[in-house]
């Protein structure tokens, strides 16, 4: 495969039609800091626009997928508007971001190009919120997911919710999201969550890239007028969603418990809420 540039969360290379975004961190386990929320719609956007790709695989480096947000990382986003009596400003520079991070995960979700995800290990948070904008899902024996925000005092905001009801439905999500609860991927294939599970980290990614060029071996039009005329009937209500939740987040999410929850990140201990 060749790589065409230099990324600092990601490696991106691309080979007989098939480019596989591998998450390389730089935080543990793939965690989603600035430089991935920077430069997630960039790769996708080259990618939509690249006529050699046809069909695109996303993986995770290392043991995991991706434990989802880089909370440490990603603290400075949230001062601001953590601070006693956050007026208008900080609320809406924080209601900037948020929109800024959805439209990395909706660049995935909209490349005209198929995007297939290969997860093993864990896929936390941002990471389902990432697979869920992705077309297809394989994962390996050793996978676990987690719609886990809630243990963070976070409503989900990049996706999830807006997404995988069309994928899980809505009691599926609701049970997910409410109690953040880990499930494996024997759970995940059963609710739909995932197409099929593999043996191991490299089955699943040997999958994933078997598929990836059958897709490209069909005609590029047709795929991309496929992939249109499935989206277009849900892409009002995700957007919508979309719009909804950033909205109450900017205004509902800065709390006290939202502060605990970052402080128990940084102190490696349980967090103990309050709900203000």
């Amino acid at each position: 495969m060749t790589e065409s540039k230099t990324w600092n969360a990601f490696t991106v290379e691309r080979k007989d039609r098939v480019a596989r975004v591998t998450l390389i961190g730089p935080g543990k386990g793939n965690a989603m800091g600035p430089d991935f929320w920077s430069e997630l719609p960039e790769i996708f956007g080259e990618l939509d626009a690249d006529p050699e790709v046809r069909a695109v695989v996303i993986a995770g480096s290392g043991k995991h997928f991706s434990f989802g947000l880089d909370l440490p990382a990603m603290s400075g986003s949230f001062g601001a508007v953590l601070a006693d009596k956050a007026q208008a400003g900080p609320r809406t520079a924080f209601h900037d971001t948020i929109k800024r991070m959805q439209s990395g995960i909706n660049a995935v979700a909209d490349c005209r190009k198929p995007v297939i995800a290969a997860v093993h290990g864990w896929c936390i948070g941002g990471g389902v919120d990432l697979i869920s904008a992705a077309d297809i899902r394989y994962a390996s024996a050793d996978a676990r997911f987690s719609i886990r925000e809630v243990k963070v005092a976070i409503v989900a905001d990049m996706g999830s919710f807006a997404r995988l009801p069309a994928i899980i439905g809505d009691g599926h999500l609701r049970e997910l999201a409410l109690t953040g609860k880990d499930i494996d991927s024997a759970r995940a294939e059963k609710i739909g969550l995932i197409n099929d599970v593999y043996e191991d980290a490299d089955a699943v990614l040997a999958a994933a890239h078997a598929t990836a060029t059958e897709i490209a071996a069909n005609p590029p039009l047709v795929v991309q007028g496929i992939k249109d005329v499935l989206d277009h009937s849900r892409s009002a209500a995700v957007n919508d969603s979309l719009r909804y939740v950033a909205a109450w987040n900017a205004a509902f999410l800065p709390s006290q418990d939202l502060t605990e929850a970052i402080t128990a990140v940084f102190e490696k201990r349980e967090p103990e809420f309050t709900g203000e």
